[in-house]
């Protein structure tokens, strides 16, 4: 999806990590970087406003009750895997501890020194 104006981010990158933001997985960098994208794009900030009010309507009929660790740990890696493929992001880790992320053809790799 794309309301068809330029951004730092793309609004399917954005999308692609709504429940990330919502349960505040990200780090502060990409937090930030991707609420400035829902503050000046308006398809994407009402995008994320109705997976807001998914969640909350979630908790709300849970009422308290809660999964077993296993299963949320299972759901977590899951949905994890699903948005770095809708955002066409691959992570590996490398023998020597560093990891290589490669996302749309772009090659990024890091690795720990010591």
């Amino acid at each position: 999806m794309s309301c068809g104006e330029a951004h730092e981010t793309d609004c399917s990158e954005v999308l692609a990590e709504v429940w990330l933001l919502l349960d505040h997985e990200c780090g502060e960098e990409r937090d930030a970087q991707l609420r400035r994208h829902l503050a000046e794009c308006g398809p994407c900030l009402a995008r994320y406003g109705l997976e807001e009010k998914v969640k909350t309507l979630l908790a709300r009929s849970c009422s308290g009750d809660r999964a077993p660790d296993t299963l949320h740990r299972k759901l977590r890696e899951h949905i994890r895997a699903t948005v770095l493929e809708q955002a066409q992001v691959t992570v590996e880790r490398t023998p020597a501890g560093g990891t290589v992320v490669e996302v749309n053809s772009t090659r990024v790799e890091s690795w720990r020194q010591g």
